[in-house]
């Protein structure tokens, strides 16, 4: 039946173990089907489980919880005809473009002549004839990709993944693609019934996609699931491509809000608030420690700036088009912004606060006096860094005290970007000076002579109800 689901996920939770026994949610408990006959996009903030998410779906890892069913019948009992394609390329530099794609086939253990003409005849269809024996380091980055394509198409999938694959490439290539890419799927040149795009880009989801689904993150839940019914070719200037544009950058950006498209009756919409956990699932323990976005001192500047020259107001989808930026990008600067107080946003705006406006207009030492005043009253690391600093009589601490912190509430990876994050902000305040050989933090003349923060419990966010006298608080 057409209505019937070739992947569906049925109570799925991904969680990995910690060294004292707890275990971090990474995928919150989760339903997911992928129907065919649609492109399906997946959308959400780095690091909020897209990834993770297509892995399981595909069948690369097993949930913690759950069950992945394929046409209806458990995943480990059948042998999904799925294939990926990656952001990296990831094609071996010792083999031919032809031989990059028959390699699928020959795990496979299909005949020599029979995967010779299929790969042969799916490099004609990405428009790779005539590169059949180049080696990898003789393409272009875009034409790598085509490879990665014809690699994936050759073993004639029913799903096809895609795992963010025109991020890697610059915006013509990219664009140029991505047309290539629809014009296979509607002219159905391409053997698969379904493609599943892991995307960051707002755009291109809305320009390829039947049906989008934005992810929350800590951990990954589905804030919103709905179709695009949007004729193709669309164009990015009509006024319904824009408002579903609007639609998922306050989804993505104001998290805590449940928000509606002004006509759910054309779009098939579905908005998913965000919620606990189902009834019978057993208890997991996720990360509630404040998160700090991944955005430097200089890009928390360069926006403050920027939103300042403009009159302190915004539209964001606006701002994110004239800086030719990707929602990934400029993201988790406005977390930042809104994070220290600097800005806030509301309906799709971005509005400068009255400390934001101070701080563009300040000189070079007046801005860390800002920031640090910012950063020791809403940045909960920092604030402890500090609290701690102060207490010892040497005024210094080993770095892996925080690690140790951060290790029980993040994963590896994540540990190392929060504290990167916390040094790039914490030096630019002057609130400590870090050396790295040593792998001390030592607090800084100017902070000894400032009166103490007010201590704050390991798990302290600032909450997005305070208000300050003359603006709007910022929703953390």
């Amino acid at each position: 039946m057409a209505s019937e689901p070739i992947i569906e996920a049925r109570a799925i939770e991904k969680s990995y173990p910690q060294p004292d026994g707890t275990r971090i949610q990474v995928v919150g408990l989760t339903d997911f089907t992928i129907e065919p006959g649609k492109i399906i996009a997946l959308l959400g903030a780095s690091g909020c489980g897209k990834s993770t998410l297509l892995r399981i779906l595909s069948g690369l890892s097993l949930p913690t919880s759950g069950a992945i069913f394929w046409h209806g019948k458990p995943l480990g009992s059948e042998s999904p005809n799925v294939a990926i394609v990656f952001q990296s390329f990831a094609l071996f530099p010792w083999l031919t473009v032809l031989e990059n794609v028959e390699a699928p086939l020959e795990a496979r253990g299909v005949a020599a002549v029979e995967r010779r003409k299929r790969a042969l005849r799916m490099l004609d269809t990405v428009g790779l004839d005539g590169f059949e024996t180049a080696y990898p380091k003789e393409l272009s980055g875009g034409m790598k990709q085509r490879v990665g394509f014809a690699r994936a198409l050759v073993v004639e999938p029913e799903v096809l993944f895609m795992d963010e694959p025109f991020s890697a490439l610059d915006v013509l290539t990219a664009e140029n693609l991505r047309g290539e890419l629809l014009e296979l799927w509607l002219n159905k040149k391409m053997p698969a019934n379904a493609i599943f795009i892991v995307t960051h880009n707002i755009e291109e989801a809305v320009i390829l996609a039947d049906r989008i689904v934005v992810l929350g993150r800590n951990p990954a839940r589905i804030r919103s699931d709905f179709n695009v019914r949007l004729s193709h070719p669309r164009d990015r200037k009509s006024a319904r491509f824009v408002e579903l544009v609007d639609y998922i950058y306050k989804i993505m950006t104001e998290p805590d809000v449940e928000h509606t498209l002004p006509d759910p009756e054309s779009t098939g919409e579905i908005v998913v608030p965000p919620g606990g956990l189902k009834k019978g699932q057993a208890p997991v323990k996720s990360s509630r420690y404040q998160i700090l976005p991944h955005a430097r001192v200089g890009g928390v500047a360069g926006l403050v700036e920027l939103l300042h020259d403009r009159g302190g107001r915004e539209d964001l989808f606006r701002l994110a088009e004239d800086l030719v930026m990707d929602v990934e990008d400029l993201l988790p600067i406005l977390e930042a912004c809104q994070l220290l107080g600097f800005a806030w946003l509301k309906e799709g705006d971005v509005q400068l606060s009255k400390q934001g406006a101070e701080f563009a207009d300040a000189d070079i030492q007046a801005r860390k006096v800002l920031f640090r005043k910012a950063a020791l009253e809403h940045v909960t690391i920092l604030k402890q860094i500090d609290s701690i600093l102060r207490r010892k009589s040497d005024h210094s601490i080993n770095e892996e005290f925080f690690r140790d912190v951060l290790d029980e509430h993040f994963s590896e990876d994540e540990v190392q970007r929060q504290f990167e994050t916390a040094m790039n902000w914490g030096r630019y305040a002057e609130i400590f000076d870090y050396d790295r050989e040593s792998g001390r933090l030592v607090q800084t003349e100017v902070a000894q002579n400032e009166p103490a923060a007010e201590a704050a419990p390991v798990a302290a966010v600032p909450r997005p109800d305070e208000k300050q006298e003359s603006t709007p608080a910022p929703k953390i």
